[in-house]
């Protein structure tokens, strides 16, 4: 009999709901939602598992509070953390979400400890950390969301600015996921079009900084969250890469051992995304200046790792 993956959303909040409704929409599996409010999970699951009836999916959704429903998990996404609010920055929830990482990591891998874990909960690039320790799993199954989302906010304002399809741009943002990311304009193309082809210097630089800027620009919207929609789907997407083996190549947060000239920090890169997690990193070609625009993103990473016990 063929089993049906299972997805485990940890964090039933905006970030997690919404990517459960990803992941049963496009029938990746039956998902449990898990989370510490009693009752948030439940009826949220109850409430999306009777939308598929209307939407045509076979997914089933349970909600929960108990870690025990995880059990046997094939991928694992964390969203649990506090969200940011005005005025913060994503490292200043460093000390609390690195806490709440860590137990939601030891739970899930006594439940599931053969999963794949996909790590959501800011700042990115640290509780990515916090889960590779906390799990001891090798470094292929621990994988963080950001360059994707880094990457959608890039592509999509390169969309609006030469009114063309999204689907037409492709485009890699590398680093940390913060203001230290580093888009890369040589390597993105509208449909094999170089950007610089299209769009003059100056304009390329104000979309660069826009995308740096892109999470608090929406936090300084929202006023009381932050973004959901798109960091959702950018996980779902890797969830989708995995389950279907698909050999995408994507920017995500891994552990580098040398890559870049980088070593001992968490740092998005380019890497295929298959079957058995992060199956290869991929090293460009970069700019002298973007190559020191990495290797300090990778620092300003490494500053953090250094301010937390795991």
């Amino acid at each position: 009999m063929i089993k049906r993956a299972k997805i485990t959303i940890v964090g039933a909040g905006n970030v997690g709901a919404t990517a459960a409704h990803w992941a049963a929409a496009k029938e990746l599996g039956d998902i449990v939602l898990i989370d510490i409010a009693e009752g948030i999970p439940q009826g949220k699951g109850l409430d999306l598992y009777e939308a598929s009836p209307v939407e045509g999916f076979d997914s089933r959704i349970t909600g929960t509070n108990d870690y025990a429903d995880t059990k046997d998990s094939d991928i694992v996404v964390i969203t649990a953390g506090l969200p940011r609010k005005p005025g913060m920055s994503r490292d200043d929830l460093l000390a609390k979400n690195a806490s709440i990482v860590g137990s939601v990591t030891e739970q899930i891998v006594k439940h599931s400890p053969d999963c794949i874990l996909i790590i959501v909960s800011n700042p990115l690039d640290v509780m990515t950390y916090v889960a590779l320790k906390k799990s001891g799993f090798p470094k292929n199954r621990v994988v963080g969301m950001a360059g994707i989302l880094d990457t959608a906010r890039y592509r999509a304002f390169i969309a609006e600015a030469l009114n063309v399809s999204v689907e037409d741009i492709q485009a890699l943002v590398l680093g940390g996921h913060g203001d230290s990311m580093v888009p890369l304009p040589q390597y993105t193309t509208i449909s094999g079009i170089p950007l610089a082809h299209l769009m003059d210097q100056d304009k390329i630089d104000q979309i660069v900084q826009r995308a740096r800027d892109g999470g608090i620009e929406i936090v300084n919207h929202l006023k009381t969250g932050s973004a959901f929609y798109a960091p959702s789907a950018s996980a779902i997407q890797m969830v989708e890469a995995i389950l279907k083996d698909k050999k995408r190549i994507l920017p995500c947060c891994v552990w580098l051992e040398g890559e870049y000239g980088l070593s001992d920090t968490m740092v998005g890169v380019p890497v295929v995304l298959g079957g058995s997690g992060v199956e290869k990193v991929i090293e460009l070609e970069l700019s002298d200046s973007d190559r020191e625009a990495l290797a300090t993103s990778a620092g300003h990473v490494k500053d953090m790792l250094a301010n937390i016990e795991v």
